[in-house]
């Protein structure tokens, strides 16, 4: 059992990093995200009174020495976290590869006393740094024995530091949910199909898309799940033999369907059951030889490593930065060196080597062509992408296909938010191949009352994916005044099961339907929910769809005015965001978007601290970052509104800067999803979905079904590290009905680190971070966040 001591609260301001000195370097492939990790570990370096040091070009300027290794200010560090790529620069290095290099470098960090290294990069450059921790002793008294340093510097730096953080486009890390920039590399590849569509819709065109990915296939299958691709080829799930034909079958079956378009992805690293590479020009030449269409190939190259991080990318980096000076402030010589990664949205620390053994097994597993072991090998995630990407792009002949006779139907409720059209596909889909039939309801409770549903074929939701909004139809009435009339629908239509997609709306109108049970028989069948707001507000789920694509939105747009603001020097934006009285919105914006302050209803303010804020941006306005940046969530204060806050600013600023506001409104709502978005929508509900089936026959009985219980009508949504259904009943006590929001969310936790990257004295509770964890272990658990 665990002593007392286990549960005393542990707290950062508790530990400092006086007298020692970490070197941040960044190292192979570059990422969108790195310049973000680099900055948080940078600030909170500087906010534990660490020395920082930046070491440029990687490796060869670890080697080089002189002016690549250089002391950094918190001002170094400003401006860099919406630039992508890396700001210090990376180089492949031989020198560093040789022992001779290895002891130049030593010699160049004692000169310094840096004894503290974070390492951002990928397998290579952390294999690298772990084989220099385990040398450090010896390549130090060689350097004594040849004079170059002095007996005391020996005993004083006897213990190199060292944590990693992966930052790698493909994703293909063992142990880490998601790399530094996979979902910054996974928005560009869906821009890019997102423009293809349109013009291969206007030509009758195949395109076959090639993505990175040279040993590991997480950017295509995840693209193609996002895009519904027609066929998707990836190293570690060569398709059978004779894949030749059957990929012309469904290629020319989809013309048939008057599927205008045809996407084909393939990653580099494609290989058949042989080993041998499948290239994009092969499968072109396939398609042209065989059906004669019209055939084009885009290999998208470099441009998938390029352009600005997204907002997980930016808050993934930020916290891992922040738990990266954590892990080496608890160092001793006796942890092994350990990556820091995410678990579904829980930060974990992991032996490297564990996290490299198990990296390499895949690559063995495929080499000698064990391919199921290696997609076991690559985690839960990958798993559940693959058999979520196999149900979902493939059509069973209906001759193969179960009949249930059991109707299921489908429908959105609440504001519009992006992702939940791939929801209700992955829905219909997944209902279909069940053997159930799938009726859509348009337009809400409302529409339902009146009549307006329809059944929807397999067909009906192709090219779904990718819109925003809601093509259904959205509304927000609740169901309590038109309970006669739905349960007549219900009646009408024989309706066995419901499936609900939406927000707090749609939580509240199913705990009003389970309640009008006593009354109606016609509600007695199980109901599911699927969280799909952009608030990020329903009980019950850490995420619901369309969050994700709203912070991209409310990032880029303070990138925007960021910009604007950095032209006329000293001017302070306030923006409001949506979000009801939840100030997820408001708080991760801040985050990604490095703001100075983000007002939020669940953290009570008043006046002091509005204060407080003018005269940490007055202060911020003598230093060479003549800017600032003001978020506040829309319902945080009833009287310190908006207006309020900009003509106190505008006041109290005189003279040392002018405001600026801006409402951000309704652009929240729109846009194409997210791959996040497109993603968890999908995957989430498709799962929702099985869970129907599997109610339908524990409560089919003499003929009918019967589901009265309270297990009967659940949310599915996602739970640190799980996806967990849970009754309604159950998440009732944890709701504030008032306000509409959870009486306890995940993402205050967060709220510390905002301030720490901006400065502001803050208590931050660590309690969490620090055990060590393994590998293995995470496998078993984790059907995590990772899209």
């Amino acid at each position: 059992s665990h002593s007392a001591m286990d549960h005393q609260p542990k707290f950062f301001e508790n530990l400092s990093g006086a007298g020692k000195a970490i070197g941040v370097l960044t190292s192979g492939g570059d990422a969108q995200g790195m310049n973000a990790a680099v900055r948080a570990v940078v600030r909170m370096g500087i906010y534990v009174n660490a020395k920082v040091y930046f070491v440029y070009e990687g490796y060869q300027g670890m080697v080089d020495g002189g002016d690549n290794i250089v002391e950094v200010s918190w001002e170094s560090v400003s401006s860099i976290l919406q630039v992508g790529g890396t700001v210090i620069g990376s180089a492949r290095c031989k020198a560093f590869r040789s022992r001779e290099g290895r002891l130049q470098a030593a010699l160049n960090l004692v000169k310094r006393g840096i004894t503290n290294l974070c390492v951002i990069g990928g397998d290579g450059s952390l294999t690298g740094a772990n084989l220099f921790r385990s040398e450090w002793s010896g390549l130090l008294e060689e350097l004594a024995r040849n004079g170059k340093i002095d007996a005391e510097a020996v005993k004083k730096y006897a213990y190199l530091n060292i944590v990693g953080m992966v930052g790698s486009i493909d994703n293909d890390f063992c142990g880490t949910d998601m790399t530094i920039g996979t979902d910054s590399a996974l928005h560009r590849i869906i821009e890019v199909v997102d423009a293809i569509m349109t013009t291969a819709q206007s030509h009758q065109r195949t395109f076959v898309l090639e993505v990175m990915g040279r040993h590991c296939g997480y950017l295509a299958l995840v693209s193609a799940l996002a895009c519904g691709a027609d066929w998707v080829f990836i190293p570690e799930y060569p398709p059978e033999e004779g894949w030749e034909d059957s990929m012309c079958v469904k290629l020319s079956e989809n013309r048939a369907r008057k599927k205008r378009l045809n996407i084909i992805i393939v990653a580099e690293g494609a290989i058949d059951s042989h080993n041998k590479p499948i290239t994009s020009e092969k499968v072109k030449d396939l398609v042209v030889q065989r059906l004669g269409f019209d055939t084009r190939v885009t290999i998208l190259g470099h441009v998938q490593r390029g352009g600005t991080p997204s907002a997980f990318d930016r808050i993934l980096a930020s916290r891992m930065g922040v738990e990266a000076v954590l892990a080496l402030l608890e160092a001793t010589p006796d942890t092994p060196a350990c990556v820091v990664s995410l678990s579904g949205n829980q930060a974990v620390r992991l032996p490297l080597m564990e996290c490299v053994q198990m990296t390499q097994e895949v690559q063995k597993a495929m080499d000698e062509g064990r391919f199921l072991e290696a997609v076991r090998l690559r985690g839960r995630s990958f798993e559940n992408n693959l058999n979520t990407y196999k149900l979902l792009s493939h059509k069973k002949p209906d001759a193969e296909l179960p009949k249930t006779n059991f109707n299921v139907a489908v429908l959105n409720v609440g504001a519009p938010a992006a992702g939940m059209n791939a929801a209700v596909r992955a829905a219909v889909r997944v209902g279909l191949t069940e053997g159930h039939k799938i009726f859509a309801v348009i337009d809400g409770f409302e529409g339902f009352s009146r009549g307006k549903i329809k059944e929807i074929s397999w067909g009906d939701v192709g090219g779904w994916t990718g819109q925003g909004g809601s093509i259904l139809g959205t509304k927000r009435t609740l169901p309590a005044k038109y309970l006669e009339k739905i349960a007549d629908q219900m009646r009408t239509n024989n309706i066995n099961a419901l499936m609900v997609i939406g927000g707090f709306e749609a939580y509240l109108g199913l705990l009003e339907l389970s309640a009008a049970r006593e009354k109606y028989d016609e509600f007695c069948v199980p109901m599911v929910m699927v969280p799909a707001t952009v608030s990020n507000n329903v009980p019950g789920s850490d995420f619901s769809i369309g969050a994700d694509t709203a912070l991209n939105t409310i990032t880029d747009t303070c990138d925007r005015i960021k910009q604007s603001a950095s032209g006329t020097k000293r001017r302070v934006f306030i923006i409001e965001t949506m979000g009801g009285y939840c100030g997820y919105l408001a708080n991760m914006g801040a985050l990604a978007a490095g703001a100075d302050a983000a007002y939020i209803f669940e953290e009570q303010f008043d006046i002091r601290e509005l204060q407080a804020n003018v005269e940490h941006l007055t202060e911020k306005m003598k230093t060479s970052i003549q800017r600032g940046l003001v978020l506040r969530n829309e319902n945080c204060n009833e009287n310190y509104t908006t207006d309020f806050i900009y003509q106190l600013y505008s006041e109290e600023g005189k003279g040392v800067f002018d405001c600026r506001k801006n409402v951000l409104g309704h652009m929240q709502q729109g846009g194409a999803p997210s791959p996040f978005d497109r993603n968890f929508g999908t995957k989430i509900s498709a799962k929702a979905m099985q869970w129907i089936s599997k109610k339908l026959k524990e409560t089919y009985r003499k003929g009918k079904v019967f589901a009265n219980t309270d297990d009967s009508v659940c949310l599915l949504g996602m739970r640190r590290r799980n996806l967990v259904f849970q009754p309604l009943a159950e998440l009732k006590d944890e709701t504030d009905f008032v306000h509409r929001i959870p009486k306890e969310q995940w993402w205050l936790k967060l709220r510390p680190l905002m301030k720490i990257l901006a400065k502001y004295k803050t208590s931050y509770d660590v309690s969490d971070s620090g055990q060590l964890e393994h590998v293995a272990m995470l496998r078993k658990e984790a059907e995590t966040g990772a899209i």
